[in-house]
């Protein structure tokens, strides 16, 4: 089992534009070997927001077929080329994946 996190870095005071976006399932509660999907909120950080999107996935090769859909979806349709606009609150994103060495279930 492995849990998948991407942390996005989001711009001071601007975390709820973001987290909305996940407030409802999207297409990935669908996929084969998804577990569960967690959103974290930091608004530690002095700079900026962080915010944790975790999604647990029964095995890597689970989250690879739902990466690679991902991939051949955005092929397919591609946005209109450019830079971020200036008004996006994302400033930056980091994937980390992570192996479950331990889970505790209530009994």
């Amino acid at each position: 089992m492995i849990k998948v996190v991407n942390a996005l870095s989001i711009k001071k005071g601007r975390i709820d534009e973001v987290a909305v976006r996940f407030q409802e399932p999207k297409t990935v509660h669908t996929f084969e070997g998804f577990e569960l999907m967690e959103v974290l909120r930091n608004e530690k950080p002095e700079d900026h927001d962080e915010l944790l999107i975790a999604t647990t996935w029964k095995d890597h090769a689970s989250f690879e077929a739902w990466r690679d859909s991902r991939k051949n979806e955005k092929a397919h349709n591609p946005k209109p080329s450019g830079d971020k606009p200036a008004d996006n609150p994302i400033i930056d994103n980091e994937i980390r994946i992570y192996d479950i060495a331990h889970r505790h279930l209530p009994e």
